[in-house]
Order: structure tokens, then C-alpha cells, then sequence
């Protein structure tokens, strides 16, 4: 279901947002050098890899560039409804 947004931080943007999709990509690391040795999915992680719980999407206020969970954006709408 659509939700309305309002922006945090500035206050008055309603309309223009970009939606950002998050897509986890679950490595090991080389810690030297930082090169991929190994790349993981969520069903062979090792016993110490802590899967992604993080939100799914994030939306930034194209207005004032204000970056946040897109719970954020829809509770201050929700908070401050238009009359």
C-alpha cells in the first residue's frame, strides 16, 4: 500500500524523493588489500557472517538531500496530514 512521505528534515517537500533500493552483498574481505575472497549468500553464510537486517529501502528528499528509512518519512506524514 502507497504511503504518503514528508521530509524530516526540511519540512514542506511532499513529492519529490528518490527511493533507494538496498541489495546486501554479503563478503569476506581481504583485510590488507580489501579484495573479495570469498562472496556468500544468505543460505551458505559462515557461522561468524551476521546476515543483513537492515531496512529494505531508504528514500532521500530531493529537495534537501536528507538521506533516512523511509519509516521516517512516512511517520512525519503521517504526524503532520494535510488538512
Amino acid at each position: 500500500m502507497p504511503n504518503a512521505y514528508l521530509c524530516p528534515n526540511c519540512k514542506t517537500n511532499r513529492s519529490r524523493f528518490n527511493i533507494i533500493e538496498q541489495v546486501a552483498k554479503p563478503v569476506k574481505m581481504d583485510p590488507r588489500t580489501g579484495d573479495i575472497m570469498e562472496e556468500y549468500t544468505n543460505d551458505n553464510l559462515d557461522p561468524f557472517h551476521t546476515p543483513y537486517r537492515g531496512p529494505e529501502r531508504r528514500v532521500q528528499c530531493a529537495t534537501c538531500g536528507l538521506v533516512e528509512d523511509e519509516r521516517m518519512f512516512i511517520k512525519h506524514a503521517e504526524h503532520n496530514r494535510l488538512q
